[in-house]
C-alpha cells in the first residue's frame, strides 16, 4: 500500500512538472517575435562568430527584447536589399549600422539615433591619397547601397561598388581600387585585420545610425524609441558599444615566411580556425537542395510547355495555351534571373511568410523551365515528321505516338543541351544571397568578411562548383552513352 501511495505521489509530481513546463513553454512561445534584417559582414555591429550572428546591434536588440518581453529573429541579407525588405514586410525592422539620410526617410521611418558614425578613407600605407581632396583623381571602392556610396557618387566621383566592405578592402589589396570609403567602426576592424592599411584622420562625412521600420508601424517604433531612451539614460547603450569596440577587433596575424608557409597559414585561418569550413558545407547543402528541386520543376514544366508548343506547331490545336506559353517564355528569357528572384520574393510572395529556400526553388525552377521547354521542343521538331505519320498510320493516337515514338528520340537528341542547362542552373544559384539565403557563395563571403582574405575562400568556392559540374558532366556522359547502345 505504501509503495502504491508513493507511486501515485510520484506520478502526480511528474504531471504537475509537465504542466508547469508546458505553461512556461507556451508563455515563451507566445512572446511577440519581430524579424530583423541585417547584413552580417559589418563588424563590430553585426558579424558571424561561428554560426551565430553577434555584434553591437544584436546586443542592443537582445536588451530591448529583455526589457519588453519580445524576441527578435535575425535575417542576414544583402545590404542593398534591406530597405526593400522592410518596405515589403519581409522584415519588421532593419538594424544594420544603417545611416539616417533624407532619401531613406522618404521610404522608411527611423528610430532615434543610437550611435554616431563617420565615413572614413582607408588607403595603403604608401598611398598618395592624404585627404578628401585627393579622392577625385583615384579609384574609390565603396559598399553598394551604403551612405558612403551615396556621398561619394554625389560629391566626388563614380565609385567602384562592392557587396560589402571586406570585398572592397580585398579589391584594394589586389590593386583594383586606390582607396575605400567606409564607416569608421568596421573600417577600424578591417585595418586591424589587414597588413599595410591605414585610416586617414580626415573623415569624409559624419553621420548617425538608427533602426528603420516600415511606415505606419508606430507601435513598434514607439517601443524602440522609449527603450533606446532608457538604455541611453542608464548607460547601457554606451556600455554595449564600448565593450564591442574594445573586444571585437581582430588580432594582427604574423605573416609566415615563404609561399607555401603563407598558404598553409591562410588555410588554417580561413577554414580550420573556429570551424569556418562549416560555412561552405552548410552553403553547399543549400545550393544542392535548391538546384535539384529547381531542376525537377524545370523538367516537368518545361516538358509540358514543349509538348503544348509542338502540338500547336504540328496540328494547329491548343492555340490559346500556345499563346500563353509564348508570353511566359518571352518574359522569363527576356529578364535576368536575379530580377525574377527578387520579384518573386519581395512582390509575389511579399505578404506571405514562406521559406526562402522554397522561394528560390520556385524562382530557379520557373526560369529553368523556359530554357528546358525550348530545348525539348527543338528536339521534338528535329524528329522527322514521317515518324508521326507512320505511328498514326499504324492506328496509334497522337498522344501515344508522341509519348512512345517522338519523345524518346527527342530526349536522346537534346541530352547534351539539357545537361548544359542543368549545369548553368547549378551555378546560377550563387545569387541566392540576395534574399538572405546562405548558399555556397554566401558561405565564402562570410569567411572573407571574417578573415579579410579573398584568395582562398574564392578559390575554395570555385573548386567546389567545379567538382560538382565535373561530376554532373560525367553522369550525363554515362547516360548519353547508355542511350546510344541501340545505335551500335
Amino acid at each position: 500500500m505504501n509503495r502504491l501511495r508513493a507511486l501515485n505521489a510520484l506520478l502526480a509530481l511528474l504531471l504537475v512538472t509537465l504542466l508547469l513546463t508546458g505553461c512556461e513553454r507556451q508563455e515563451s512561445e507566445a512572446l511577440p517575435t519581430y524579424t530583423v534584417g541585417m547584413e552580417a559582414t559589418f563588424p563590430p555591429y553585426e558579424f558571424y562568430r561561428g554560426t551565430e550572428i553577434v555584434g553591437i546591434d544584436v546586443d542592443i536588440l537582445k536588451e530591448i527584447g529583455r526589457r519588453n518581453k519580445v524576441s527578435f529573429k535575425l535575417e542576414d541579407m544583402a545590404f542593398d536589399s534591406i530597405i526593400t525588405a522592410v518596405q515589403t514586410g519581409k522584415v519588421d525592422l532593419v538594424a544594420s549600422g544603417l545611416t539616417v539620410t533624407e532619401d531613406r526617410r522618404k521610404q522608411v521611418n527611423f528610430t532615434r539615433s543610437y550611435a554616431g558614425a563617420k565615413q572614413v578613407i582607408i588607403v595603403p600605407e604608401n598611398s598618395s591619397v592624404k585627404g578628401v581632396a585627393d579622392l577625385s583623381n583615384v579609384r574609390i571602392g565603396v559598399q553598394h547601397g551604403s551612405s558612403g556610396d551615396t556621398y561619394v557618387t554625389e560629391h566626388i566621383r563614380e565609385p567602384e561598388r562592392y557587396t560589402n566592405g571586406a570585398l572592397a578592402i580585398s579589391a584594394m589589396n589586389a590593386g583594383k581600387v586606390d582607396a575605400v570609403v567606409l564607416d569608421n567602426a568596421p573600417a577600424e576592424n578591417h585595418v586591424a585585420g589587414s597588413h599595410g592599411l591605414v585610416i586617414l584622420p580626415e573623415p569624409v562625412v559624419e553621420e548617425q545610425y538608427a533602426m528603420a521600420l516600415r511606415k505606419g508601424n508606430d507601435k513598434l517604433l514607439n517601443m524602440l524609441n522609449i527603450t533606446l531612451d532608457e538604455m541611453d539614460a542608464d548607460g547601457t547603450l554606451a556600455a554595449i558599444i564600448e565593450q564591442h569596440m574594445r573586444e571585437n577587433k581582430p588580432e594582427m596575424q604574423e605573416q609566415a615566411e615563404g609561399l607555401f608557409a603563407r598558404l598553409a597559414d591562410d588555410f588554417q585561418t580561413d577554414f580550420i580556425k573556429n570551424g569556418r569550413w562549416h560555412y561552405l558545407l552548410d552553403g553547399l547543402l543549400v545550393t544542392v537542395e535548391i538546384a535539384l528541386v529547381a531542376a525537377l520543376i524545370g523538367i516537368v514544366l518545361g516538358f509540358l510547355i514543349a509538348v503544348i508548343r509542338s502540338t500547336a506547331d504540328l496540328t494547329g490545336r491548343l492555340r490559346l495555351l500556345d499563346w500563353i506559353c509564348r508570353v511566359y517564355l518571352t518574359v522569363v528569357r527576356g529578364t535576368p534571373i536575379v530580377v525574377q528572384l527578387l520579384i518573386i520574393y519581395f512582390v509575389i510572395f511579399g505578404s506571405v511568410d514562406i521559406s526562402k529556400v522554397l522561394v528560390a526553388m520556385v524562382a530557379f525552377g520557373l526560369n529553368s523551365a523556359a530554357y528546358v521547354a525550348e530545348i525539348i521542343r527543338s528536339g521534338i521538331m528535329s524528329v522527322d515528321r514521317g515518324q508521326m505519320e507512320a505511328g498514326r498510320s499504324l492506328g496509334m493516337s497522337y498522344g501515344t505516338t508522341m509519348r512512345c515514338v517522338i519523345l524518346p528520340q527527342a530526349f536522346k537528341n537534346v541530352l547534351p543541351a539539357l545537361g548544359n542547362e542543368f549545369i548553368v542552373l547549378l551555378k546560377e544559384t550563387s545569387i541566392c544571397g540576395y534574399i538572405a539565403l546562405q548558399d555556397l557563395t554566401k558561405g565564402g563571403d562570410i569567411i572573407r568578411s571574417q578573415t579579410y582574405d579573398a584568395f582562398l575562400p574564392l578559390f575554395a568556392v570555385a573548386a567546389i562548383y567545379l567538382c560538382m559540374v565535373m561530376l554532373l558532366s560525367h553522369l550525363l556522359k554515362k547516360l548519353e552513352l547508355r542511350l546510344k547502345k541501340n545505335e551500335r
